[in-house]
């Protein structure tokens, strides 16, 4: 069986999508204590940044900022997170995650030891807004 047979990301979205292109998609991850959490998933089979092509490294990286822009607009965050580890699912995709300095991990990375407990409320943002504010953002010019 091949790698992309048992790949998660090539077999599944990987989360609601927001967005998609023939290169890639967005998806919002379901995770109450981050709302605004989503990953950037190239939509071939590809571990590294390196095993693209440099106009397509560019082409994701204008996805990733256009996604934390977004985010930043809509849940209003203290810091936003970036993440490519893949160590997991080796398949190429970023984590930009929204950050409060109050959040459960803070300021541990998410998948680090849990500080606090309890969900302080955050705005709520529907999938569908979050993927206007991102097409909208994306049909500009540079991105």
């Amino acid at each position: 069986m091949s790698r992309e047979a048992t790949c998660e990301l090539c077999a599944v979205p990987g989360g609601a999508v927001l967005w998609q292109s023939d290169a890639c998609r967005v998806v919002r991850v379901d995770d109450p204590h981050y709302p605004g959490f989503c990953r950037v998933v190239w939509n071939a089979h590809v571990r590294e940044m390196s095993d693209l092509p440099p106009v397509a490294r560019q082409q994701l990286m204008a996805v990733v900022f256009a996604v934390e822009e977004a985010v930043r607009r809509l849940f209003a965050p203290d810091k936003i997170n970036l993440a490519s580890f893949g160590n997991m699912v080796p398949h190429l995709h970023w984590h930009v995650i929204p950050r409060w300095q109050d959040d459960r991990h803070f300021p541990e990375p998410v998948w680090g030891q849990v500080r606090r407990e309890g969900r302080v409320a955050r705005a709520a943002v529907s999938d569908e807004k979050l993927a206007q504010t991102l097409a909208l953002l994306l049909s500009q010019p540079n991105q």
